[in-house]
Formats: C-alpha cells, sequence, structure tokens
C-alpha cells in the first residue's frame, strides 16, 4: 500500500509576492539610510565651518584689538611707532604713526590680508605664530624700545585647484604659522581718516585693502569677510550665500570661485573692529 504525502510550501505565485513586498521595504530602507546619512555629511560639513569661522573671527579680533597698543599710553605715537618698512616682504610700508597697512600679494595671486604693529604688554606674550616675545625695558612704566615692536602679516593664500585647502596664516619675521584652512576667500576693507580728523567719516568710507594708500589717512577701523567651505561634493543643490558672494567677490576671487565649486557647503562670517588703541 502506497503512503501518499500532501506536499505543503509556497507556490510560485506567493513566492514572487513576497519578494515583491520585500524589495519596497529593502529600497524604503535604502533611501532612509542614503537621506540619513547625506544630512549627517551636511551637519558635520557645516559643523566643521563654523568652527573655521568662529576660530577665523576669534583671531582677527583678538589681532586687531592689539594694533597700536602702547605700554605706556602716554607716550606720543610718532614716538612710539615712526615710519617702517619692517616685514617689506609682506607688507607695505607702515607711515608714521600708522599701526596697521596692507599686504604686499605675489605676483599673479589671489592673497588678502593686512598687518599690523603694536608693543607688547608683557615679556613672553605669545605671538599669534606661537613664538614668546621679549622686552629689554621688563619693568613697568618704562618705553619699550623699539626692536621690542611686533609686527605681524596676516594672509589668506588661496589654493590653485582645491577651494578646501586655501589657509590664512600668521607670518612674523621669524616665522609663519598656519592659523587655519578651509577658507575658500577673504576680504579686507580699510576705513581711514586723516590724522587731522582723528575720525572715521561719511566722506572717508570703507574701501578695500588692496585700494587704500597713504594719502587716505591712517586706517582707524576695519571690516572682513571670511568665506569657509567644506569638502568637494558634500552639497545637493545651489548655495544662498555662494551665489550671494560671487556678487560682490573681487574679479579674480570670482573667477577662482566659479572654477573650483565642486558642490561644497559654504558658510560666511563678518566682522568689523575700530583699532581703538589710536582712538583720541
Amino acid at each position: 500500500m502506497l503512503n501518499i504525502f500532501r506536499q505543503r510550501g509556497l507556490s510560485m505565485v506567493e513566492l514572487l509576492v513576497t519578494l515583491a513586498i520585500s524589495s519596497f521595504l529593502i529600497l524604503g530602507i535604502t533611501q532612509v539610510y542614503i537621506d540619513n546619512k547625506r544630512n549627517y555629511v551636511f551637519q558635520q560639513s557645516q559643523a566643521d565651518n563654523l568652527e573655521n569661522s568662529r576660530f577665523s573671527t576669534l583671531m582677527l579680533d583678538e589681532l586687531l584689538g592689539k594694533a597700536g597698543y602702547r605700554r605706556v599710553p602716554d607716550q606720543e605715537m610718532f614716538d612710539a611707532f615712526p615710519a617702517s618698512s619692517a616685514l617689506s616682504e609682506h607688507c607695505a610700508a607702515f607711515p608714521i604713526e600708522a599701526v596697521i597697512t596692507k599686504i604686499k600679494p605675489d605676483l599673479g595671486s589671489d592673497q588678502v590680508g593686512f598687518c599690523i604693529r603694536y608693543q607688547p604688554a608683557t615679556a613672553g606674550e605669545l605671538i599669534c605664530d606661537g613664538s614668546a616675545t621679549t622686552l629689554t625695558k621688563d619693568k613697568p612704566f618704562l618705553y619699550p624700545a623699539l626692536t621690542d615692536t611686533v609686527y605681524v602679516a596676516i594672509k589668506f593664500t588661496p589654493h590653485a585647484s582645491d577651494l578646501n585647502k586655501g589657509t590664512l596664516r600668521c607670518i612674523t619675521s621669524t616665522a609663519s604659522a598656519e592659523l587655519v584652512d578651509g577658507i575658500a576667500d577673504m576680504s579686507i576693507e580699510f576705513g581711514s581718516g586723516l590724522t587731522s580728523e582723528k575720525r572715521l567719516t561719511a566722506s572717508t568710507p570703507f574701501k578695500l585693502a588692496e585700494a587704500w594708500s597713504t594719502t587716505d589717512g591712517p586706517v582707524r577701523a576695519v571690516r572682513y569677510s571670511v568665506l569657509a567651505v567644506s569638502r568637494n561634493n558634500q552639497r545637493v543643490g545651489d548655495s544662498n550665500i555662494y551665489t550671494q558672494y560671487l556678487t560682490t567677490a573681487r574679479a579674480t576671487a570670482k573667477k577662482r570661485l566659479v572654477e573650483q565649486d565642486k558642490n561644497q557647503i559654504y558658510q560666511l562670517v563678518t566682522g568689523a573692529q575700530a583699532i581703538r588703541n589710536v582712538m583720541p
């Protein structure tokens, strides 16, 4: 007598329906994963941009706050800061009493920045390049020697092919140190006024630092913009910050930004500071 067993299992139709439903579930989960990963990358890139922006602002404001500082306040400006060509490789000459001047960009480059000078408050005070200051007369209420004056050049240098590799550097007579990278562009404007005016007026508006000359009078305020940028291919769609920045960018900077834009994420920070140490 033959034993007949009933066969049990999935039919071909049931298997195909199961595979179809599973495919839709897998596609949905995959899309959620891709979206979350894209959002995570965007947030990380923005966090890096914010960190670079805040650090740049902190460093620039701190340095501008030191410009023109005199260790003994009753020392005359023309005695404390005579005409000087220190850091002449990087900086234009400092006129008498001037504590800020423009940089001398390398031929064919798109470098931007400014140069300052000040007297150190104490011996051992750190300069932005990491070195310590020295004072020939360390006792209080003594005029420091002219050789004690600190000269600093702050220079933005773009990369030849990658916006994310642009750097902001601190340059002194003894060293050069990178302050921050991931900078796509920088703009510096000087607000100047004649010595007799002792103030910044509407007749002496801000102008680009590279267009400033000694005939405009000493610099009494500095306005800056720093454009931070992420790595390539981190952005989907357009960037309002990038588009708006291009409308006011210098011609050379605009050309470079357009050529090197590879879907990066941008962050813009701006600031302005009066040079309080030279105010009457």
